[in-house]
């Protein structure tokens, strides 16, 4: 069993990310979070609900956010998460929301502010039903590896949640104030678009939890 101690989180302020932070809390870990800022579109609003959200989760182990600079618009300059153009609607298919080599991206920079700061332990929530090369179990543990030998400290990159559903996770969080997570591609001024692929996701998931989805949609 792991000694709990310091652990960084890897948050967007989604429903996912926001109920492990709550469930690492709940477990007795002093949590950091780290919110990766890239330069997408939605990235001023999905700021603007998380510091609400932790305002909301606040306890003394939970310590303030940290936000480090990850920039991508060399790397992603035409992609619709840049330019807001033909953004994946609430039909589309998930392989269209994919983001290439972004967990690479943001667990490469979030190891060296672990390594830096002394926290042996980087958390993230993807789900069992994630269908991409990044995250599965084995990309994290040969990451894993890589970062500890580059960086020369010990560190492990814990999933909990690769083994659970959706539904599993939500009903994990039913208890937390869902409504100011966010989740939206194409926010409309500080309210989620409710057209694009993740707020129908979003809708799906408060349905087939039996949740109220308190959220506001444009």
């Amino acid at each position: 069993m792991l000694m709990k101690k310091k652990i960084a989180v890897l948050t967007s302020g989604g429903l996912d990310s926001t109920i492990l932070t709550a469930h690492l809390l709940k477990q007795g870990w002093t949590v950091k979070p780290l919110y990766n800022q890239s330069g997408h579109r939605w990235e001023q609003m999905e700021l603007f609900w998380l510091k609400r959200l932790l305002k909301a989760l606040a306890t003394k182990t939970l310590k303030p956010l940290t936000v480090l600079s990850v920039p991508t618009l060399d790397l992603y300059k035409n992609h619709w998460s840049m330019t807001g153009k033909k953004i994946p609607g609430s039909k589309s298919h998930d392989q269209e929301v994919y983001l290439p080599g972004k967990n690479l991206l943001l667990i490469a920079k979030a190891s060296v502010f672990c390594a830096l700061q002394k926290i042996p332990y980087l958390a993230l929530a993807p789900l069992k039903t994630n269908p991409f090369a990044d995250a599965r179990r084995s990309f994290f543990k040969n990451l894993e590896r890589a970062c500890s030998e580059g960086l020369d400290f010990r560190f492990k990159i814990l999933t909990p949640f690769l083994s659970r559903s959706k539904r599993e996770v939500m009903k994990l969080g039913r208890m937390l104030p869902l409504h100011l997570t966010f989740s939206c591609l194409a926010p409309k001024r500080f309210r989620h678009c409710g057209k694009c692929n993740k707020c129908a996701e979003r809708k799906r998931a408060f349905r087939k939890a039996g949740i109220q989805d308190k959220t506001s949609y444009a």
